[in-house]
């Protein structure tokens, strides 16, 4: 496969929505059979602090998920003024709950709790976010053990479609932990050659202008001058956002996009159902099945 054929691209979709689908159906038949066979069922435990709308709306999707799949699912509330050590302290007894096999806390956490503090303090063997020091170190290091589940579920998405990253120039809009670092190091571990960008990165056209591949997480709608991408690129836009008329974008004008790229993630419908198809995959791993 050119990514960086000249010739008008045929542009593909690279379609979070159904693989999702395939791949949260191929779970729950997983799960069946090894309680079928006197298996423990997986169970996930999601911590919310505070009130935010966005992350009450996340944590409602990711508790239907496991319903849907037969996860067991916790989730925990706790008030805005919880303090780091309380939260500390809670996720300490959800390491020692043996029915507890994923631990999740919801970000972002209020400002005055330390929120890597409490990351860090997850089981390695439950960080199913994949966000501690020792999860995002394998990473790092080629021994991959949990794996961030936004990054892991792009990649799935170009396996899945036959993207072949080799070799290739990848370019990662955004250093975020959450996503840009882990993705770059994603690309990495697939033998691709990483450009990172972000705030302070000078001459940001030039840079996507060279890439085969473009990843942006930033989230800011049009952060990323989508005139700048070359043809035939394969386009991942990770963001999430609503612009001034509240519409939902990415970091990119769809329609350009749809112009010039070979692939393309639609904006909602590409990475954020995968996301969550990651966090379940995580959680039965961690489980054992």
């Amino acid at each position: 496969m050119n990514l960086t054929a000249k010739h008008e691209p045929a542009p593909g979709i690279l379609d979070g929505k159904a693989l999702s689908l395939q791949i949260r159906q191929r779970i729950k038949a997983q799960i069946a059979e090894h309680i079928a066979h006197d298996g423990q069922q997986p169970g996930l435990a999601v911590v919310l602090v505070g009130g935010n709308p966005a992350s009450k709306v996340y944590v409602r999707n990711k508790h239907q998920a496991c319903i849907d799949t037969g996860i067991y699912s916790q989730q925990i509330q706790l008030p805005e003024t919880t303090t780091t050590q309380q939260l500390i302290d809670r996720v300490d007894q959800l390491n020692a709950d043996h029915s507890i096999h994923g631990i999740l806390v919801q970000l972002p956490l209020p400002k005055h709790v330390n929120s890597q503090q409490v990351l860090e303090r997850i089981d390695a063997s439950k960080d199913v976010d994949g966000f501690n020091a020792m999860n995002m170190g394998r990473l790092v290091l080629r021994d991959p053990g949990i794996r961030p589940c936004t990054p892991r579920g792009v990649m799935a998405l170009l396996h899945h479609h036959g993207i072949d990253t080799k070799g290739k120039h990848a370019v990662v809009v955004g250093a975020s932990n959450i996503v840009g670092r882990p993705m770059a190091m994603e690309l990495l571990l697939d033998g691709a050659t990483v450009t990172i960008c972000h705030r302070f990165t000078h001459d940001l056209q030039e840079h996507v202008e060279r890439a085969e591949v473009l990843v942006s997480a930033v989230g800011i709608c049009n952060i990323v001058d989508a005139n700048w991408i070359p043809r035939g690129c394969v386009v991942v836009d990770v963001a999430m956002n609503r612009d001034s008329n509240g519409v939902l974008c990415g970091d990119l004008d769809a329609e350009i996009v749809k112009q010039k790229a070979s692939w393309y993630t639609p904006v909602p419908g590409g990475v954020g159902p995968m996301t969550v198809a990651m966090l379940l995959q995580n959680t039965v791993e961690a489980a054992g099945l």
